[in-house]
């Protein structure tokens, strides 16, 4: 053994031996419980992996290492989100195709992994953008469009002219494009979308039955946006036209001094007058040319134009005049809303801003009737409402909405924010669509012994900016047979977004090798769902919304029997790296900043146990942190001495200690109990996540063991230790234990052994410090035995000096003791 940890000596050997030994291949053998960890599903990119990435792949390595400890069948598996505009656009920067650069950053990410560790079981890799997944997600796409869940429509969509296509709406931030950034405007185009909305309500439910952060929880609710309110027909005076309105505050109805359309909204066209037509259609120009997030945004002027046209309150016959403004949008709600400029600051804005009337129905307490110098939205009295005057608005709001059901001009219902989910591309690298046109017969799924339709192998498959997909200029591709009438009929061109195979791939994971059907339901009933998922905290919205969603659905088909993929849900905090531009300045890590610190160079540097511990005790799992290469060399060190240590009592170790751990002295039991201590605790923070609190308790634990070795040389409670250290820190260093194993005289791998058992008695206390109180105040403390008795307690604490000190010349008046804690004495 050499005297030097060098890591570049041991790291490659252990790899290479676990490869060869299949270690982490997962089986559901010997009636084991299981356990399944899964990483996001990553998109590989010519960046390779960062230093941040590891950040999510490391921790989720170490709990599935703890697992196989502790007897657990683990399936830890590794797969490629390949399809979508990622690999597509980068494919076109470097002016090569998706499917010669796909593999090549595959397998640049592979070594990556490899090279840190990763106890991925790699005989279970899935790639999306090979034909036999791909078959199996055309195939969930026609259970969808069975079951009535997927359409055809022609809607306004956001259109990236950047990526040359269009995108769902939690696929635009800022009024951008998520992928490019550049700015996202609406374009009609036929397109196909997902009744997600069907499973609204579930999806908003469902979230009380999973162990994940609040924070995502919430983020999935508000974009689900439920929202319970009435529904009211306002008819168009002089017109048999009317139009509807969704409100969630009906007890304001009665101070309605406008309503308001969507540009967008299809009335519009039909209702404006011909004095205003002019100044409505530059008005509806414009807002077309803004985006949606601009146009919610606080801090948007409240702008609009009157369109001639007047509605009708239907609770007072009171005729208002009908705007249209850009802070309503055709695609929530209803596109139309009453505007209650008294209670509702939007409406204030506008009502300022157009000079009408701001009539108040509902009283703030204390209210001296002076005009509201901003909207008063809390509940309050009712006033200016008719037969619901001096109501409270609380109750008003249910009795207004019987006596619209009971009056047949509106009715309860619950409203979502939540959009169905636009799925169609009018790109090339995707999946293709499974469905057939035909004049005749309209839209035909592709059967399923025709799957998978095949994404055809082009030269040119760059986007052609027109709205159709490059699939739509290929005459092979597209010119078929109906399959129900056999005449003519042309294949739906446009293709599946990426995150169509992301939303089933934790479940293919279970059989991989499936040729005829998507997975084995007896492999999937036994490994999941997911017991912990670990990613970005950026995919709370898109990924994690569309595959429970798709899990819902195949529960309702029968294919799989859980309601909910994933279990536990864990986000990664983020890396921030120095500034090249600014020094001193931390700054998150990207290739477009030139501060991307790759894997590759910490391992060559300090090797990848030391990239381990180091991302692991730097700070809290989901904080954010500062990378710091004097951090990465102090981890260096520690095992550094971890690796000296165990050489320096290699020759005394005892692999038959347990028998011996009888008569201890005190230093011995001292060093026996922080042993058994540690490895509870360990134990504990891996499964809570709490990686930096396991490090630094081994830290201690090293430093008490150095302390030990010349204070108790030879005893079997430092054989004890040494083992227990090796076993205990090999999740999180697992080559170098491996290595430090076999140095002790053992055979096979650490992955092998059992967790060691943690021994009760000897990690309890043997004294307790007992604080010594005098009128409520500290002035001491004792060490006891942890049997001392009450009675024994207060005759120390009478007689303790400091006690006597602190009572001089008074009279003790009563002893509280608080057992295992204090003992307080009370004088005067």
């Amino acid at each position: 053994m050499d005297e030097r940890y060098i890591p570049e000596q041991i790291e490659a050997k252990w790899q290479q031996a676990w490869k060869e030994a299949k270690l982490f291949k997962a089986t559901e053998e010997g009636g084991k419980p299981k356990f399944y960890g899964l990483d996001f599903f990553p998109y590989p990119s010519g960046n390779g992996l960062s230093v941040g990435h590891c950040r999510n792949y490391i921790p989720t390595d170490v709990l599935c290492r703890f697992m196989r400890m502790n007897g657990r069948n683990v399936m830890h598996p590794m797969g490629w989100d390949a399809f979508g505009l990622p690999a597509e656009n980068e494919a076109i920067k470097k002016n090569s195709h998706p499917n010669k650069t796909v593999p090549a950053y595959i397998a640049n990410y592979t070594r990556q992994m490899n090279l840190v560790g990763i106890s991925f079981d790699w005989e279970r890799e899935v790639n999306s953008s090979s034909p036999d997944y791909y078959k199996w997600t055309q195939w969930f796409f026609l259970l969808l469009f069975k079951r009535g869940l997927a359409y055809r429509s022609g809607a306004p969509a956001n259109w990236c002219g950047s990526c040359s296509t269009v995108l769902a709406n939690e696929e635009v931030e800022n009024g951008n494009c998520w992928r490019c950034g550049n700015p996202v405007e609406k374009k009609n185009l036929p397109q196909w979308f997902f009744k997600i909305t069907d499973y609204a309500d579930r999806l908003a439910d469902d979230l009380d039955t999973v162990d994940w952060p609040d924070g995502i929880k919430m983020m999935q609710r508000n974009w689900i946006g439920r929202s319970e309110g009435v529904q009211f027909t306002m008819p168009i005076a002089g017109s048999d036209k009317s139009f509807e309105v969704f409100t969630t505050r009906v007890d304001t109805v009665f101070g309605m001094s406008f309503a308001v359309l969507a540009p967008e909204h299809p009335l519009v066209a039909e209702i404006t007058t011909p004095e205003c037509l002019a100044a409505v259609e530059d008005y509806v120009a414009e807002a077309k040319r803004t985006s949606e997030i601009d146009r919610l945004s606080t801090e948007h002027e409240r702008t609009g134009v009157f369109t001639g046209a007047y509605a009708i309150n239907p609770v007072n016959g009171q005729e208002l005049p009908l705007f249209i403004a850009d802070y309503v949008l055709a695609g929530y709600g209803s596109g139309a809303i009453m505007a209650v400029p008294a209670h509702d600051s939007r409406d204030y804005d506008f009502a300022k801003q157009q000079n009408l009337p701001i009539t108040v129905v509902i009283r703030p307490d204390g209210w001296d009737g002076s005009d509201f110098t901003e909207a008063y939205t809390e509940p309050g009295t009712m006033m200016n409402s008719g037969e619901f005057d001096g109501m409270g608005s609380i109750a008003a709001k249910s009795a207004i909405a019987d006596w619209m059901e009971a009056h047949k001009v509106g009715h309860r219902v619950v409203n979502y924010r939540l959009r169905d989910w636009l799925i169609s591309r009018q790109r090339y690298w995707g999946a293709p669509i499974p469905i057939i046109h035909c004049p005749k017969c309209g839209a035909v799924p592709v059967p399923d012994d025709q799957l998978p339709v095949v994404l055809p192998d082009v030269e040119n498959y760059k986007p052609t900016g027109d709205g159709r997909s490059p699939l739509a200029l290929i005459p092979d591709f597209v010119n078929v047979s109906c399959p129900l009438c056999g005449g003519l009929a042309s294949r739906e061109t446009d293709t599946m977004g990426g995150f169509a195979c992301s939303s089933w791939y934790f479940l293919r994971f279970a059989s991989p090798k499936e040729d005829d059907r998507p997975f084995d339901p007896e492999k999937v009933k036994y490994w999941l769902p997911v017991d912990t998922y670990v990613g970005g905290a950026e995919h709370a919205v898109m990924h994690l919304l569309y595959a429970r969603f798709w899990t819902k659905v195949m529960y309702d088909a029968d294919l799989i029997d859980f309601i909910e993929p994933f279990s536990n849900l864990k986000n990664q905090g983020m890396v921030l790296a120095p500034d090249p531009k600014n020094p001193g300045t931390m700054i998150k890590m990207s290739k477009s900043k030139g501060n991307v610190i790759t894997p590759d160079e910490v391992v060559s540097k300090f090797g990848a146990d030391t990239l381990r511990l180091y991302e692991l005790f730097v700070a809290p799992f989901d904080q954010t942190i500062e990378w710091r290469d004097e951090g990465v060399a102090g981890g260096n060190r520690f095992l550094g001495r971890v690796w000296r240590l165990v050489g320096e009592l290699r020759g005394s170790f005892d692999g038959k200690y347990a028998k011996k751990l009888t008569d201890l002295d005190a230093n011995e039991r001292a060093l026996r109990r922080k042993t058994h201590q540690v490895t509870a605790k360990v134990a504990d923070d891996i499964q809570r996540f709490s990686y930096n609190t396991a490090v630094a308790v081994i830290m201690e634990w090293v430093n008490l063991i150095y302390d030990m070795k010349s204070k108790i040389p030879g005893s079997p409670a430092l054989s004890e230790a040494i083992e227990y250290l090796v076993l205990v820190l090999s999740p999180i260093c697992p080559h170098l234990c491996d290595e430090l194993w076999q140095e002790i005289g053992h055979t096979g791998f650490t992955q092998k052994q059992n967790w060691p058992k943690v021994d009760e008695d000897a990690m309890a206390a043997e004294a307790l410090t007992i604080v010594l109180q005098v009128n409520g105040k500290l002035r001491d403390n004792i060490s006891v035995p942890v049997d001392t008795d009450q009675q024994t307690l207060e005759e120390l604490a009478l007689a303790h000096p400091t006690v006597l000190r602190f009572s001089e010349g008074m009279t003790v008046r009563k002893v509280i003791v608080v057992p295992g804690k204090l003992v307080n004495v009370v004088a005067n």
